[in-house]
């Protein structure tokens, strides 16, 4: 029975809260602190805790005496210290043109000429209409296509990619109508059956292509460029190492006797 109640009072002090209470001294020495108690024929209740089934039952007879808990409440535990969870880098606009291309099918140059024209690259650009972003969506565009953030790069390039997707499946891929379409309406493209006669869509037609095709020529010369380097360096690796010369003995110029 000592051996049960001292496992029982080496749970008690070290997994109790210590609340204002009282203390039952026992005579063995040990204490067992309680918030109340209830004697129930030859054994005492205390009651460890406000649960109902939190006590301990005690002979009576093994109690010594009681006396108030003095011991000060500790102090609460220190939180702990949690990681931080770094956030995800953004994504370059590298990244986010690639992205939005593997989704679309949609040439990356061709995405990076568009957003050239329209933002300079001007991720919070705003027109005097009202788009906004990278791509210039209008309010309503981006709307409709899910964009809830027209100054998220990663969204408003996916969403004005995607709307310049549809422009070149409703045109049959005709990519000279698609950017007339973007920049005026397909409503007026339809009416004049291809790029509207104004100067501004003229203009914004001309100057997207010019730097599409810029980039294309420019990646076709570093293509050739590097090809012709890759064939210079297998050429050399395959031209025979020279072999050394055995050294020749100077011929004597005096005559034989």
């Amino acid at each position: 029975m000592k051996n049960f109640l001292r496992f029982a009072l080496i749970v008690l002090a070290t997994g109790l809260p210590l609340l204002a209470a009282d203390v039952a001294v026992l005579q063995n020495g040990f204490t067992i602190r309680h918030e109340r108690r209830e004697v129930l024929g030859s054994m005492t209740r205390l009651y460890t805790s406000s649960a109902a089934n939190s006590y301990v039952d005690i002979p009576t007879a093994q109690i010594d005496h009681f006396e108030k808990d003095l011991t000060p409440d500790p102090p609460p535990p220190a939180p702990v210290a949690q990681t931080p969870v770094p956030a995800p880098a953004p994504k370059s606009l590298n990244e986010v043109v690639n992205s939005a291309s593997d989704t679309t099918n949609i040439d990356p140059d061709l995405i990076n000429s568009v957003i050239h024209a329209e933002s300079n690259f001007n991720a919070h650009a705003v027109s005097p209409k009202g788009a906004r972003g990278l791509m210039q969506l209008m309010p309503k565009t981006a709307t409709e296509l899910g964009v809830g953030n027209s100054f998220d790069p990663n969204a408003n390039v996916q969403g004005g990619t995607k709307y310049l997707q549809e422009l070149l499946e409703r045109y049959n891929y005709d990519m000279v109508k698609a950017l007339a379409a973007y920049n005026a309406g397909p409503q007026r493209v339809d009416k004049y059956h291809g790029v509207p006669p104004y100067y501004e869509t003229r203009a914004y037609v001309a100057r997207i292509v010019r730097d599409f095709n810029n980039k294309k020529i420019a990646e076709r010369k570093a293509a050739v460029a590097a090809a012709k380097a890759s064939q210079k360096k297998a050429v050399a690796k395959a031209k025979p190492a020279p072999t050394k010369q055995a050294a020749v003995a100077p011929t004597s110029s005096t005559p034989a006797q």
